[in-house]
């Protein structure tokens, strides 16, 4: 499993608009922000600073970060940023300006900008898959998120209007497929089922982002309860993804067991000439207790194995 820059930006996003962290600056290639104390908490990693808050009282101050989707993108704006920046410089002082700096460089040097300290530091990272940063937020989301009940946003003549409508509620779940061996692959397979009338939804994270969902209960709209139990439902999707695992291409998994064929043909034989050659039975012992591990590590490295969990759940009351 992989994720474009695109998708690492939207996921970055989400969750700092999820922990309302306060965006300084943004670009299609960054953005600039000041962490909230839950996100500052989940991040960087500070407990002993947090601990002295909580008992002193003392007013808390969160770090900044510019987090950089695209590098080169990035570089770029800073380099025309800086040009532009440096062209209307000389044009704001004049001649008179640059004439004067120039001699006072002559007689006194360049005094370099001193790096910024303190709370008003702002540290710059590049996100992409698979970086600590990216996995950080990974663990945080799945913790302070795995479960969400959330309410689609009603149009505004819902709102101002007379009579209250009912929402629909549909059980969300993110499954994660691992199909391992000496290699490895995962899938993700989001699944929504209506509380109402069990229809199952292939791709239902498509459906959740075309529309506005809250974590508030709107104006003139009421929730209703499901027909269909959560355990029902729930053993409904796990039904549906066994299925899905069903119809998969299973030939990566013959392919491991005959490579596992092969490593233990080589290990067994060198294994056996090895014990052939020692003449005492104490000298046999470690050997033997070696082989036998590395044969079970080998066996547990190649096995094909198919492992199902849950990233994330939620109700979902949909219009």
């Amino acid at each position: 499993m992989t994720m474009s820059k695109d998708e690492v930006q939207s996921y970055v996003m989400t969750f700092l608009e999820a922990m309302d962290c306060q965006v300084i600056e943004k670009s299609p290639a960054h953005v600039t922000v000041k962490l909230s104390v839950e996100a500052d908490k989940a991040l960087t990693n500070r407990p002993y600073y947090w601990g002295f808050v909580d008992r002193t009282g003392t007013p808390a101050e969160t770090m900044s970060f510019t987090f950089i989707f695209d590098q080169e993108a990035h570089e770029k704006a800073e380099q025309i940023q800086k040009q532009q920046a440096s062209l209307e410089s000389a044009a704001e002082l004049g001649t008179t300006g640059t004439n004067q700096d120039a001699v006072l460089g002559r007689y006194f040097g360049n005094v370099p900008s001193l790096p910024v300290l303190g709370p008003g530091r702002v540290l710059r990272e590049p996100i992409v898959y698979g970086c600590p940063r990216l996995k950080q937020i990974f663990t945080a989301s799945r913790e302070g998120g795995a479960y969400v009940n959330l309410f689609e946003l009603p149009s505004k003549r819902q709102i101002s209007g007379s009579i209250p409508k009912a929402y629909e509620p549909w059980l969300s779940v993110c499954f994660k497929v691992e199909l391992s061996c000496d290699l490895k692959r995962e899938e993700l397979h989001f699944l929504g089922i209506s509380l109402l009338t069990g229809r199952i939804a292939e791709d239902f994270g498509l459906v959740l982002d075309k529309r506005e969902l809250s974590p508030r209960l709107p104006d003139n709209m009421h929730v209703q309860g499901g027909r269909i139990p959560l355990k029902q439902a729930a053993e409904s999707l796990e039904k549906h993804i066994q299925g899905k695992l069903r119809l998969l291409d299973y030939s990566w998994a013959d392919a491991a067991k005959k490579r596992l064929e092969e490593e233990l043909v080589v290990l067994d034989t060198y294994y056996e000439d090895l014990l052939k050659e020692q003449p005492e039975e104490e000298q046999k012992l470690p050997i033997q207790e070696q082989y036998n591990r590395r044969r079970s590590e080998m066996k547990w490295q190649y096995e094909p194995k198919i492992n199902v969990s849950t990233v994330s759940c939620g109700i979902m009351h949909l219009r």
